[in-house]
């Protein structure tokens, strides 16, 4: 695919929803405290072992960080609504395992606060979040850098897995 020369295109093909991916994840958060608290459907982890969460919970913001820091190191945004300032297609470090750290990292938060609470209507939650975040924020990010890094974004598709692991090898 050719490259797109003008990034307000780009950013109308990156910008599905107005509302940041961590408001997202606060009320995925807040839709499982009211499902544990009015609609406790059989306790699947309970005390003490559902203090696992917390550990989960602690480790989330490791994948998150990283990215961050390697797209200062890269001088690129981190933000995914500003495409006009993207400069650098980054793919080592944690990108070798995901392709989307910050998303993943709000996931394992959420999947961390379903083990805390440990109900099983809260287990329910963290999956709709990532069909969510795969349909109205990375599906338009992935066609943006597509557009904007043709070839190269292509490889690293395929060679690395959207939420973790290694990707397909064509």
């Amino acid at each position: 695919p050719p490259f797109v020369t003008d990034y307000r295109q780009a950013g109308a093909l990156m910008r599905s929803s107005r509302v940041p991916p961590p408001f997202w994840m606060l009320f995925f958060a807040a839709l499982m405290w009211a499902l544990d608290r009015y609609c406790p459907i059989t306790t699947l982890i309970a005390a003490p072992w559902n203090r696992l969460g917390w550990c989960l919970i602690a480790i989330a913001p490791l994948a998150p960080l990283t990215a961050m820091m390697q797209f200062r190191r890269a001088h690129t945004t981190i933000n995914p609504l500003d495409p006009a300032k993207v400069t650098v297609l980054v793919t080592d470090g944690i990108y070798r395992w995901t392709r989307n750290p910050m998303y993943l990292g709000l996931f394992v938060l959420l999947a961390g606060w379903a083990i805390h609470l440990g109900t099983l209507s809260c287990f329910v939650l963290p999956p709709l979040f990532v069909l969510l975040m795969t349909q109205i924020q990375i599906l338009p990010e992935e066609r943006a850098l597509r557009e904007h890094f043709g070839d190269d974004y292509e490889r690293y598709y395929r060679q690395v897995g959207r939420w973790v692991g290694r990707g397909r090898q064509a």
